[in-house]
């Protein structure tokens, strides 16, 4: 008996038509997002934009509403990264019926959340969300390692640029924005160590900075890579059974 669960789940003719639809809907709520801050466009155009963009969005209510339908932990589906991505998607229509107007359209920049929804009918973001999942530990210790280095750096710099540059490196915070633009390689120029230790300072932590920021794509690529051959295994065991 072909049942709901299947259907939103893109299983059969009539799952897969709406699987389709779905991805279409989304896409085309990001190109009305972006023809709605053309300046050339009218009032009735934007309205119309407007009143389609209204029917996406209850079409996305009621899918939300089968998924939780047809899930059996719906309070863990609900929870779930895919679960808060719908109901982020749907947020400005359920906040309609409880707050005023123009707070709700202060709320149109949560269309773009829809792009997440998309991760759920692509097999290769899901994989990249697989590999999220097996490198989680790596990532968490490099992103201790990056934010302690991020503090000392800041810190660091403080110290030595203070007293030359009281208004660029006035507080902790000052100098924190000066680690994070230097880490990054952004390098905005605007403000930058004059004092003979802050430069010898800045250039051992850009030496260690490289090499800390190419980490997570070494640690990503190989739990892709991972993620990979295990789809393929689950897939062969399906073919062999």
């Amino acid at each position: 008996m072909y049942t709901i669960k299947q259907f939103i789940n893109g299983e059969g003719k009539f799952g897969h038509m709406f699987e389709v639809l779905i991805q279409f809907l989304i896409l085309g709520s990001l190109v009305i997002l972006t023809l709605e801050t053309l300046p050339s466009i009218s009032v009735s155009q934007k309205i119309f934009l407007e009143n389609i963009d209204t029917i996406i969005v209850f079409i996305f209510v009621i899918e939300y509403i089968l998924r939780v339908y047809s899930s059996k932990k719906k309070l863990k589906f609900v929870f779930s990264i895919f679960g808060l991505a719908d109901l982020i998607a749907i947020l400005p229509v359920l906040l309609f019926f409880g707050f005023d107007l123009q707070f709700v359209r202060i709320l149109r920049f949560l269309r773009i959340f829809r792009l997440i929804k998309l991760a759920r009918y692509n097999k290769a973001l899901n994989r990249v969300q697989r590999a999220f999942s097996i490198a989680k530990e790596e990532l968490l210790i490099f992103v201790t390692t990056i934010t302690s280095l991020l503090y000392f750096s800041a810190i660091g710099i403080y110290q030595f640029e203070h007293e030359a540059q009281p208004e660029q490196f006035g507080t902790i915070f000052d100098s924190f924005w000066w680690a994070i633009v230097t880490l990054t390689t952004v390098g905005y120029g605007d403000v930058v160590p004059i004092t003979l230790g802050g430069r010898l300072f800045t250039m051992a932590f850009l030496l260690l900075g490289v090499g800390m920021i190419a980490a997570p794509t070494g640690l990503m690529a190989s739990a892709v890579s991972r993620a990979h051959v295990e789809e393929e295994s689950r897939e062969l065991s399906k073919t062999e059974s």
